[in-house]
Formats: structure tokens, C-alpha cells, sequence
């Protein structure tokens, strides 16, 4: 079947329909289990992951391709993040997508939109308290992405692991009958976490960015939270210095649930997560640990 490409509400019914869900099909309905993958276009190997995740998870699988304003500051890069809009779709097309859903800002927002939703105290901390409102516009998007496809289930990847912990609490708070699946982090070769923004580095800028996978792997070899962090801050520490010198926001060991620091008796999963400049690029990597006594 050819790939449908949708760009408004009547356009996802109609593709719907012709992948016989209907307008409320869910498991168990004659046209088989939905799965959305939402994306911001750009489409890498990380995007290829998620999408064949989903296909172990559904009949039919749709990607919306959609660079949200609200979840970009006003000093942050809307205007220049990448679109790639027809190497996106033959990314899908090679994965098997079923649907594409690629709206326009005025599909998604009204003129005079008024309501929103909150990511409540948990979208402030962390990456929320370095970009404010930042999570707001990520749980809106992504609840209107779900009120539209009406999937059964959305596949989000781990790096963004404080996002994926939002939309799990949003969908649980909300009762959305949806399941959210996590996905590991994808790396190239090198260590770096896939991220469309990776192509913003220069050859020095990556060099430097490695730190970043390198501060978790030396946290991960430690088992106290004193010691996990201070393992990594050393490795970051001697990437400051570098040419050109990698500028920390923050690296903070949380619990994967509520994003609150653990405290030194913690037990169990934990994540520990960074986000750092290195020149105009502002990247985040993360890992999870199980802290065992």
C-alpha cells in the first residue's frame, strides 16, 4: 500500500478509513492496532528505530512530522531547526509506515489558542527549569497529536527521558487510552546520541560533545550517587577546557518517575541525565541505573 499523507483532521479520517480502523479503533478493531511515532521531522536512524518498535506493536504505524513552536523558547532554534520534509517521507515510505501526518501550524493551533496544557512542578525542574514553558508545549502538542491519529499506542525515545516521563504521567493523569512504549537511546559509533541536531557540530564541536556520552559511561562504573556524580562531572570538567570548551547546564541524578534528585540511600532505577552547549548546539544524553546497595 502506497503511503498516505495527511495534513488535516478530514485527511487523518479519511486515511483511517482507508486502512479500514475506522474513527474509533482500538485493539481489537477489524482494521488492526494504530501506533503513532510523533517526530519533528528530520528523520535519522533513532527515528528508524522508534518506527520498527512500533511495527512490533501494531498493525498499521503513523508518523506525524511537525516542528512545534510552543516547545521552542524565544532564543532557541525554531527558525534553523532542520526540515527535510521529502528524505523524511522516504524514511517512512523505506520503513513501512502506513501514514504520515505532516500539519501546518494552523492545522494545530488556533489564531487565539487559549487553553494549554500544564507539565505541572515536574516540567520545571531539570531540563524545564533551563527552558521554562518548554514541557507546556511538548504535553500540548503531544496530547493534540493523540486527540487527532487516535492511536492505541505512541513510541517516544529514552534520550528525551524527562518528556517520556511527562507523557506518562499525562496519560495517566488525563486516563488517555493510550500505551506509551519507551525505546533506547540510539548512538553512532562514536558514543554520540542520535539527534537531528548532531549535524549542527562542527568536526572540533563533536569532538568535544563526546564528553557527553563519556561522563555516563565513567558515572555508570560507580554505584553511590556521591560517587556517580563525581565521576562524570570530572570527565566534564576536562571537556570545559577544550577547544571549544563544552558549557554544562546541568548533570542531575534523578528518580525516572518524578525527575527529583535521589538522595544517597536511593535504591533502584535512577537516571542520570545531562544537557550542555558545545559552540551554538545544546545537546542532551542520559542513563538509566539501578542503584543496588
Amino acid at each position: 500500500m502506497d503511503l498516505i499523507v495527511a495534513r488535516d483532521r478530514s485527511e487523518l479520517l479519511a486515511a483511517r478509513a482507508g486502512l479500514g480502523i475506522g474513527r474509533a479503533g482500538r485493539y481489537g478493531a477489524d482494521g488492526g492496532a494504530l501506533a503513532l511515532v510523533p517526530t519533528m521531522g528530520a528523520l535519522h536512524e533513532g527515528h528508524r528505530s522508534l518506527i520498527r518498535l512500533a511495527r512490533e506493536h501494531a498493525d498499521h504505524v503513523a508518523v506525524s512530522i511537525f516542528v512545534n513552536p510552543l516547545q521552542f523558547g524565544p532564543n532557541e532554534d525554531f527558525s534553523r531547526y532542520p526540515r527535510t520534509f521529502d528524505a523524511d517521507l522516504e524514511v517512512c515510505e523505506a520503513e513501512g509506515v502506513s501514514m504520515v501526518f505532516a500539519p501546518a501550524a494552523e492545522v494545530m493551533y488556533l489564531p487565539d489558542r487559549q487553553v494549554g496544557v500544564s507539565s505541572g512542578q515536574m516540567g520545571t525542574v531539570v531540563e524545564g527549569a533551563f527552558r521554562p514553558g518548554h514541557f507546556d508545549g511538548v504535553l500540548t502538542v503531544v496530547l493534540k497529536l493523540f486527540n487527532l491519529v487516535q492511536p492505541d499506542a505512541a513510541v517516544f525515545g529514552q534520550k528525551d527521558a524527562q518528556q517520556i516521563a511527562l507523557i506518562r504521567r499525562m496519560v495517566a493523569d488525563l486516563n488517555l487510552p493510550i500505551t506509551i512504549i519507551g525505546a533506547p537511546t540510539i548512538r553512532e559509533p562514536d558514543g554520540l546520541a542520535l539527534s537531528s541536531r548532531n549535524r549542527y557540530l562542527s568536526a572540533a564541536d563533536r569532538v568535544t560533545a563526546l564528553a557527553l556520552s563519556a561522563a555516563l559511561r565513567e558515572g555508570a562504573r560507580q554505584t553511590r550517587p556521591k560517587d556517580i556524580l563525581h565521576a562524570a562531572h570530572a570527565v566534564l570538567d576536562e571537556a570545559a577546557r577544550a577547544d571549544p570548551p563544552l558549557v554544562l547546564d546541568y548533570l542531575s541524578l534523578v528518580h525516572p518517575a518524578t525527575f527529583t534528585a535521589v538522595t544517597e540511600d536511593h535504591r533502584g532505577e535512577a537516571v542520570l541525565t545531562i544537557a550542555a552547549k558545545v559552540g551554538a548546539t545544546r545537546l542532551i544524553d542520559n542513563v538509566v541505573l539501578t542503584l543496588t546497595p
